[in-house]
């Protein structure tokens, strides 16, 4: 299964890590904008071709030492029909330098509109009789809150074309414990979301252990990643809330199991931004991704036994 390829490209590398690629314009060094917007205007053409510039300069940075990218669909949706084929374009060129890409769209619907959606992005399109694939993404991350309508279409794809699914549990957001940290029964709606996860995955466990539909649990809250993976050990976990976020290594390593696996933590700002914190020269962006990806690989891998 989907989760296998990202468990052994992880054991492989060392590094339990993600690379969230949510690229603001503003967040694109100016040399690489003058150039797009000299060709398109500043328009949205303009700003699509500097944020697939800026996501290959990445891609070529990080690509031999972090297993996977996690593209966020708003960044490019927010930019229109071009916007959302440099996310295609983006998903097309991480898969050529052999990362795991995560897409992080957090859909949800029922009947014929999720099995669309699942299609698009984990599946392929049908076109009279042909299967075509739409943007090829490895794994996608999924709001589970519509119950197994809206997770069926997603678990027949994973085990059709080897494919994974994150479905939000515990997030990272403040706000969370609103909704999540309520009882039903004795229990809080994020580990019954959980329960649900293992069920609905049960057909798709692998060698390693782990099903194809794995949780998002937030890196801002360390308490429940740990209750989380005692009770749910085949649950594979994507860990946001690192960096920028506040959390640290130390706050995620209850994510992982005895050997060092089970979790993936991701990082969005705090590397592709590094060159501005850092205060580095805009041209040296990609090294300074580079160099962050590096230090949080090795803060987490100190945390665990990997």
């Amino acid at each position: 299964m989907s989760f296998e390829r990202l468990v052994k490209k992880i054991d492989e590398m060392r590094n339990p890590t993600v690379v969230g690629l949510d690229p603001k314009v503003e967040y694109v060094p100016e040399y690489i904008k003058k150039e797009s917007y000299e060709k398109y205007g500043k328009t949205l053409a303009g700003a699509a071709d500097a944020v697939l510039t800026f996501n290959k300069g990445l891609i070529d940075a990080i690509y031999d030492i972090v297993p996977a990218v996690k593209p966020q669909l708003a960044y490019y949706e927010m930019l229109g029909w071009e916007g959302v084929k440099v996310y295609s374009d983006t998903v097309k060129y991480a898969k050529s330098k052999g990362l795991y890409v995560i897409a992080d769209g957090k859909r949800n619907d029922i009947g014929e509109t999720m099995k669309a959606y699942s299609a698009a992005h984990i599946g392929k399109t049908v076109i009279d009789g042909e299967e075509v694939e739409a943007f090829g993404a490895d794994a996608l991350t999924v709001n589970g809150y519509l119950g197994s309508d809206g997770i069926n279409p997603l678990v027949e794809a994973c085990e059709k074309y080897d494919r994974g699914i994150f479905v939000l549990a515990k997030t990272s957001n403040k706000s969370s414990g609103e909704l999540q940290d309520l009882l039903i029964g004795e229990e809080k709606v994020y580990e019954v979301m959980s329960k649900m996860c293992v069920e609905w995955g049960k057909s798709t466990i692998g060698a390693s252990g782990y099903g194809a539909v794995g949780v998002v649990t937030g890196a801002t809250y360390p308490e429940q990643l740990v209750e989380l993976r005692e009770k749910f050990p085949s649950l594979f976990f994507l860990v946001p809330g690192y960096g920028a976020q506040g959390a640290k290594a130390k706050d995620i390593a209850g994510a992982f199991d005895k050997n060092g696996r089970g979790a993936i933590v991701n990082s969005s700002r705090g590397i592709i931004c590094a060159w501005k914190s850092s205060g580095a020269d805009e041209k040296e962006y990609a090294e300074s991704a580079r160099a962050s990806a590096i230090k949080m690989r090795d803060e987490i891998v100190s945390e665990i036994n990997l």
